[in-house]
């Protein structure tokens, strides 16, 4: 079962050169916020957007939140220097896209030092190489990429996510095995909010995290969904009880049999709950 750091129901992407969206981040109810210095920035404002980003970081007001910053790949023109510059910002970890084997994150870690590192998986490579990128001494929390893994297993965006599922679930145990957070990918139609707390539903019950976001509407939406629900707590502190008042390895609760793995999982719940609360 894999450690909690901390929650990341909602992960939301924020262009990191538009200033009013750096702004409106400040006061949205995010448990993290993405910094994007990669997709959400044309080529033309990649070397401002350090600048315009560092300065938002510097000026703070993100509260809680924590602050992740997504830099370009180490293969393009602005990858190097992107690290460099984040390594210098007030961020709580470095997001690097397109990663497909530990060596990617050795080389960022070569730049960065000790800050956490999180790994975009969004190729077939990083589905194979899955269980290795998790087990990197520097790596936090991996990140679904799923447009593009949808691009380049040449699949479809369909409800239900089929041609994603094997990828999904290679990640996830993955992630599980090596004690590492991982985050479901983004729901690109934000109009649609029924599609949209249907894919939470699923990754909430695949054992994702949370969700990474593109729109601000998404947020308590996601923040609902991969939150214990009352009834969830409820239950959870009641088997806790049940099992410590039988004071043997087998008890039952609610005419279920319960035993110590029920307890485990019921002991997360508690905590994931109680770290919710932690935040205000």
């Amino acid at each position: 079962m894999s450690k909690i750091t901390r929650p990341l129901r909602s992960v939301l992407y924020i262009p990191g050169s538009k200033d009013r969206a750096l702004d409106k981040a400040r006061g949205l109810p995010a448990d993290a916020i993405i910094f994007d210095l990669e997709d959400a920035v044309i080529p033309e404002e990649k070397t401002a957007a350090r600048e315009t980003l560092a300065t938002a970081l510097k000026d703070g007001g993100y509260g809680s939140r924590y602050k992740v910053i997504r830099i370009n790949g180490l293969d393009t023109e602005w990858g190097a220097d992107d690290a460099r510059a984040a390594a210098k910002m007030d961020c709580d970890a470095i997001l690097l896209p397109k990663v497909g084997s530990p060596a990617d994150l050795d080389a960022l870690a070569e730049i960065t030092g000790d800050i956490p590192l999180w790994a975009m998986m969004e190729t077939p490579g990083a589905m194979l190489n899955a269980a290795a990128i998790g087990a990197h001494p520097k790596l936090q929390c991996m990140v679904m990429g799923t447009n593009d893994l949808v691009k380049e297993l040449y699949a479809e965006h369909v409800p239900g996510r089929a041609p994603l599922l094997t990828s999904l679930s290679m990640a996830l145990l993955a992630a599980r095995a090596a004690g590492v957070q991982i985050l479901d990918g983004v729901y690109n139609d934000v109009k649609d909010a029924e599609g949209f707390l249907a894919e939470c539903e699923q990754g909430r019950q695949m054992g994702f995290d949370g969700k990474t976001l593109i729109h601000p509407g998404q947020v308590e939406p996601a923040n609902e969904q991969f939150a214990p629900s009352a009834e969830a707590v409820e239950d959870a502190k009641g088997l806790i009880e049940a099992f410590e008042t039988a004071g043997s390895g087998v008890a039952t609760y609610k005419n279920k049999m319960i035993e110590n793995l029920h307890v485990e999982s019921a002991r997360r719940t508690l905590t994931i709950h109680e770290a919710i609360s932690a935040l205000g």
